[in-house]
């Protein structure tokens, strides 16, 4: 198989979908890779590093897409890059559909088949290739949310850890999954006064077994949550339904309770986000303020720090990259129900339920597709 990897075009994006590590394990399976010129330099990979490893390089993306059988990015593609899929073609990277109309259409429109790193699953009902970019997600947003909170940046003026003498900035993350979990840990460490809220008794009673008193924990409530984001300094977003758009847990009424300069940091973003006045930024203009609020957004905060998402993002695709292209999507999707989780668009028909309800589009059952498939 033709396996493509291209240059991501999203602003301030420098991760890469394959690392030289995963192009010599696929040559070594005997696939052809084709990496498009400069696609590891923002993650401190050169194309000599791929060149040694096996890959063939393409110096544009027209050429790379027109010639690969299967697409590794990281990124949903671009409008840009959508138009260059085509029919049979397999698409394998983030996509966080629910939120994205446009996205979906063109994805349909084009014929291709498309995996989603985020709706891949595992036996114990984890997402194997969206929790490393959450563990990285989860353990930035205490350090951009501490930067938010600079009075140079519009913030309070407070300090995470505070000095003897003076309280430390007091911190809510709503959500204590995988990100939650990372966020309260790094939050916790910088010395700040952390509060994780949670609607899952069982995953309440792992946190507070595992971390002990390093950071406390509440059911989380509309009324819980309202006493806790009025006291709070810094509030963290990083709840997460599957494929699905995130529920707004924070309306904009809720800011005028808050205190002036306190942070929002959305980790939910790429899924529309938590909080109602959310909207996406990017590294290059990362807060904006919404009645005195100041709020960090950033849809790919894994991407500023490319090399560790990248060798992370890598380790995680690499089995399910290699069983693609040895089986063809079918057969690795018959072999894998984990792997069938994934499929979210074949051959101009959703798969996943999820994207379908937020989007109001009929959906395909993934095993029907998969018996359709080619």
């Amino acid at each position: 198989m033709k396996i493509g990897c291209p240059t991501e075009i999203k602003p301030q994006e420098f991760r890469v979908g394959m690392t030289p590590e995963a192009v010599q394990e696929a040559t070594a399976h005997g696939h052809q890779v084709l990496i498009q010129t400069g696609a590891g330099a923002g993650a401190g990979f050169s194309d000599e590093d791929y060149l040694g490893a096996g890959a063939t390089m393409i110096d544009t993306a027209e050429e790379l897409f027109a010639s690969a059988d299967m697409i590794v990015k990281v990124k949903e593609p671009q409008a840009v890059e959508r138009k260059m899929l085509r029919e049979g073609q397999l698409l394998f990277t983030y996509l966080h559909l629910a939120p994205d109309p446009e996205q979906t259409k063109d994805l349909l429109a084009s014929g291709c088949t498309a995996i989603a790193y985020e709706t891949v699953t595992d036996a114990q009902g984890g997402l194997p290739l969206l929790a490393p970019m959450s563990e990285v997600a989860g353990r930035l947003a205490p350090q951009v949310g501490a930067w938010t909170l600079q009075k140079a940046n519009g913030g309070r003026g407070v300090l995470m850890g505070g000095v003897p003498g003076v309280a430390p900035a007091r911190t809510v993350v709503i959500g204590g999954g995988v990100v939650g979990t990372h966020a309260a840990r790094i939050a916790a460490g910088m010395g700040s006064d952390v509060t994780v809220l949670d609607r899952s008794l069982p995953r309440l009673k792992y946190l507070d077994d595992v971390f002990g008193g390093l950071f406390k924990s509440r059911y989380s409530t509309a009324s819980a949550t309202a006493e806790l984001i009025r006291a709070a300094d810094l509030v963290i977003g990083a709840v997460l339904i599957p494929g699905a758009a995130a529920p707004k847990l924070v309306s904009r009424a809720d800011l005028a309770m808050m205190q002036p300069g306190a942070a929002l940091v959305d980790v939910a973003i790429d899924q529309g986000g938590c909080f109602e006045t959310s909207r996406a930024t990017t590294h290059a203009d990362p807060i904006y303020e919404v009645d005195g609020i100041m709020h960090y957004c950033v849809a790919n905060m894994p991407g500023a720090v490319a090399r560790t998402s990248t060798q992370a993002l890598g380790n995680a695709t690499l089995p399910f990259l290699l069983a693609l292209a040895d089986k063809g999507w079918k057969q690795a999707c018959s072999d894998d129900p984990h792997l069938l989780n994934g499929l979210n668009v074949h051959a101009g028909k959703l798969t996943y339920a999820a994207v379908g309800k937020a989007l109001g589009i009929d959906v395909l059952s993934p095993k029907l597709a998969l018996r359709e498939g080619n």
